[in-house]
């Protein structure tokens, strides 16, 4: 009978030949069940994660395009009163020039 210490193969030599005798066990349906049910809790987790903040990355993008249109609606509307502003003081000294030109002719 052989040595269970013995080596065969120069390349058994650095393994660690302990756990020769050791009983193997094998895992139980119920932990494997768990085992499947936190890992496959655990990727939908981490896919809830990503689209949760997807979710925020766009609210914030959406936040900020409103904000920024908020600020042009004011800037067109304050354009379109200065417009209509400087068209009325056009048409006032459109005739005053009028008013100008029939006192010179007479």
């Amino acid at each position: 009978m052989k040595d269970k210490r013995t080596y065969d193969k120069l390349k058994e030599h650095g393994e660690d030949m302990t756990h020769e005798n050791e009983a193997k066990i094998k895992p139980s349906t119920d932990s494997l069940t768990i085992t499947t049910l936190t890992d496959q809790y655990k990727a939908e987790l981490f896919k809830y994660k990503q689209r949760e903040a997807d979710h925020i990355k766009t609210k914030n993008q959406l936040d900020g395009t409103k904000q920024i249109v908020m600020e042009m609606a004011g800037t067109i509307k304050q354009i379109h009163t200065e417009n209509e502003n400087f068209q009325a003081e056009i048409a006032r000294l459109r005739e005053e020039i009028q008013l100008l030109e029939l006192q010179i002719k007479k």
